[in-house]
């Protein structure tokens, strides 16, 4: 089972099958659409962005430090081993750097005032300086502003269908849902190499991170993404052995032993069908995909379903240094936007049912 895809052109002139969409999103698909024929600016601000990935997790500790930020539940830059993996021990594997998007897509972002209330996933963001990664921050806000163009685009596909199908289905409403909200984040990772970063910071042979060839979800645990659409690059995998060269300037790109592909095979992205079999998903490196959450399938009335997935780790560990880095981008509605009309459910309620479930 092959995920489907179309061209950007086909999304620009709002001429998808509805069967194709049906396909991709429908409730015995795969939940993800794959976009090919992208602009070509695409390719060098993925490479460039995922490069950078190495870059950032290997700037010192005190350039990390200041890129974290507690207050928001590590939900704005830098982190590293504080979240929670299912067998409850922490996740060094990777690092993760998350951007909230609105700050630079929206003219009038909204930010944290003080002594108000913080909106989910809202705030300043926290960017390495120009010295220590150049062009970080240009090339991390373009590639975002592109994804949600795109987005935006795949969710007017789905208004089309969705105001055919669905009695009573507002107008445009998860275009604009995704051209304003104030919620979209964006999470760079970083999947450290087998061997322990610099000796001094656990890597994923350590014992919460050694499970790959027992447990297939060993990178990142089976979960449903709770927003409508995620955008997703392929992965971009670096041999880091020889160390990685300086960055002259913002316009040089990164000069990286990168692979043409994952050094295991069985590594990557996978999805539970709705038949409940595990189907390995390969994103090519010029096309992005747009994987379904929880609160789309809530706004199309169950029509176009959300779908689990998890990242498998390599299936062992040989020594080698090849790190892992990829881009995902999580399109959310505003916490008071209604996402089930039925009954008057707001997303904002909706996270909150579903934190209260995990807890």
């Amino acid at each position: 089972m092959a995920a489907t895809t179309v061209t950007l052109e086909a999304l620009q002139t709002n001429d998808v099958p509805f069967e194709a969409l049906e396909d991709a999103f429908g409730p015995s698909s795969l939940g993800i659409l794959v976009v090919k024929d992208l602009p070509a600016r695409f390719a060098d601000l993925r490479l460039r962005l995922l490069s950078y990935a190495s870059y950032l997790a290997q700037l010192p500790s005190d350039q990390l430090q200041a890129l974290v930020d507690e207050k928001s539940h590590y939900e704005l830059g830098w982190s590293h081993g504080v979240e929670a993996l299912k067998d409850g021990q922490y996740d060094t594997m990777k690092g993760s750097f998350y951007v909230d998007c609105q700050c630079f897509y929206l003219k009038n972002p909204r930010v944290p005032v003080p002594g108000q209330p913080v909106t989910r996933g809202a705030g300043q963001n926290l960017w390495p300086s120009e010295e220590a990664i150049p062009g970080f921050r240009k090339t991390f806000e373009e590639l975002c502003t592109l994804l949600i163009d795109i987005g935006a685009l795949v969710a007017k596909a789905v208004d089309s269908y969705a105001e055919k199908k669905i009695e009573g289905y507002e107008k445009g409403y998860l275009e604009n849902v995704v051209r304003t909200s104030h919620t979209p984040k964006a999470r760079l990772l970083h999947y450290f190499p087998p061997l322990s970063r610099d000796g001094d910071s656990p890597g994923p042979e350590s014992s919460a991170n050694s499970a790959a060839d027992s447990d297939e979800d060993s990178w990142c645990a089976t979960h449903l993404d709770d927003g409508c659409l995620t955008a997703l690059t392929s992965a971009l995998f670096v041999d880091e052995a020889s160390g990685l060269r300086p960055i002259t300037d913002a316009t040089a790109l990164p000069k990286l032993n990168v692979l043409t592909k994952s050094p295991d095979p069985k590594a990557g992205l996978y999805i539970r069908s709705r038949g409940d079999s595990v189907v390995k998903v390969n994103i090519p490196a010029d096309c992005i995909a747009f994987q379904t959450g929880e609160a789309l399938e809530k706004i199309t009335g169950g029509r176009f379903k959300a779908v689990p997935h998890f990242v498998r780790g390599p299936s062992s560990n040989d020594g080698s240094k090849v790190a892992r880095n990829t881009l995902a981008l999580f399109m959310q509605p505003d916490l008071d936007e209604v996402i089930d009309k039925a009954s008057g459910l707001t997303y904002g309620k909706f996270v909150e049912m579903i934190v209260a479930k995990h807890a």
